[in-house]
């Protein structure tokens, strides 16, 4: 008996369970973010059915049928990419990855790996192949923040990551209470940024350079 096809709205474990199918070397909290930034550039090459195809490199996988990859196609554009694209509302922001991890190294670790690919998943996304673009000053303050804050999350990777630093039970736990509200300010400068582009598109706002961040 053939497999029935998923509806193009798959939901968010329907998307996830298709990635894992054709081995998707990006992990869906980047595909989240990397579609999420896309729908946000003003730059000239944003196209969902490209980001699909950059996932796996430039060459979508190998499918046995055309079923089956309309199946794929369908979900991640007609599903992921269509609901992402409902954060370009003010009333609608964006939420990162929520994950519970143990107050230990190897939890702070994790946690703070999966926030950096997030955010670098957004400016990918908003950059694509540009390392310039032109964008309102509102987005260009909140990109500078990002980058701080993305500065901070790998520091604090690193740090956690290195055996030979003491990280003690009760000065993990602060840090990860650090977390949620750098999480909390993430979300408000990814918002901001999609609301500011969004809104430049419609209203043809002046704008102002500027330079993919620099990664620390």
């Amino acid at each position: 008996m053939a497999r029935r096809a998923l509806p193009p709205t798959a939901s968010d474990d329907e998307v996830l369970a298709l990635l894992d199918r054709y081995r998707c070397p990006v992990p869906f909290h980047v595909v989240r973010t990397r579609f999420l930034g896309s729908i946000a550039s003003p730059g000239p090459d944003a196209s969902p059915i490209k980001l699909v195809q950059a996932l796996w490199g430039g060459t979508l996988p190998a499918f046995d049928n055309l079923d089956a990859a309309n199946e794929l196609i369908g979900a991640l554009v007609m599903g992921l990419w269509n609901r992402l694209t409902r954060h370009q509302e003010r009333s609608a922001p964006f939420r990162l990855t929520r994950m519970n991890v143990p107050a230990s190294r190897e939890g702070l670790v994790a946690l703070a790996r999966l926030r950096r690919e997030e955010l670098d998943g957004f400016v990918d996304g908003l950059f694509g192949d540009q390392e310039r673009l032109d964008v309102p000053e509102r987005a260009a303050k909140a990109l500078d923040a990002l980058a701080q804050l993305r500065a901070m999350v790998e520091a604090t990777r690193v740090l956690a990551d290195d055996a030979s630093k003491p990280a003690e039970p009760g000065e993990i736990a602060v840090t990860l209470h650090h977390f949620r509200e750098m999480t909390r300010i993430a979300e408000h400068e990814m918002h901001e940024v999609v609301l500011s582009c969004t809104r430049a598109r419609r209203q043809m706002m002046p704008t102002l350079p500027a330079r993919r961040p620099t990664v620390h």
